[in-house]
């Protein structure tokens, strides 16, 4: 996109920062691990499927960032904060 724009790949990282607070990317992972968040908490779908619908390309990578985002596993956010728990 920043090549047709005839700009540096920088650039836009730069001012979606500077507007945002974060990267474009980082954004990006906030945004899917707070879908799957929601998914966890009020459906029943399995954590392969939550991974696939919020657009990570495996579990692996599903289960490494929502970790790292949110210092549980899903499984375990979803026996905290899932529907089940709270009936």
């Amino acid at each position: 996109m920043a090549g047709n724009a005839a700009l540096s790949v920088r650039s836009p990282n730069r001012h979606f920062r500077s507007q945002v607070g974060t990267t474009p990317l980082r954004w990006l992972l906030q945004v899917r691990v707070n879908r799957a968040q929601r998914l966890l908490e009020s459906t029943d779908q399995s954590v392969d499927r939550v991974a696939a619908e919020t657009g990570f390309g495996s579990t692996a990578t599903f289960r490494h960032h929502f970790t790292r985002l949110t210092g549980v596993l899903p499984g375990a956010y979803r026996g905290t904060f899932g529907r089940r728990r709270r009936e």
